[in-house]
């Protein structure tokens, strides 16, 4: 069976805990790089990542976007987010539906 991971700073995370999703806590960017790449080596299929922290992983998180696998989705954190998260599913939704649903066609 998959399993879905969350990644970023204690406080922004660990809420998803009681929803049974398995939760790193991290404290610098080579601890993330570690863990991410761990996570997408094995059975997380879905990473959900604090916008703050994959500001700091950019380059790592681009080598999977073009997989259908792990699916790797910015979040909210508690502090320093960016709006990356919501113009990615922005987009993504553009992509699937032809027009931006929050705006319509500009």
């Amino acid at each position: 069976m998959y399993k879905i991971a969350v990644i970023g700073d204690y406080d922004s995370i660990y809420g998803f805990a009681t929803l049974g999703i398995d939760t790193f806590p991290i404290h610098d960017e080579n601890e993330a790089k570690t863990k991410l790449k761990e996570l997408t080596g094995g059975l997380y299929k879905i990473i959900y990542i604090t916008e703050s922290l994959a500001s700091k992983l950019t380059e790592e998180i681009e080598k999977y976007e073009e997989q259908i696998t792990p699916a790797i989705i910015l979040i909210p954190g508690i502090s320093d987010n960016t709006g990356e998260g919501i113009n990615r599913v922005k987009q993504s939704v553009e992509k699937a539906v032809g027009s931006d649903i929050l705006f319509g066609n500009q």
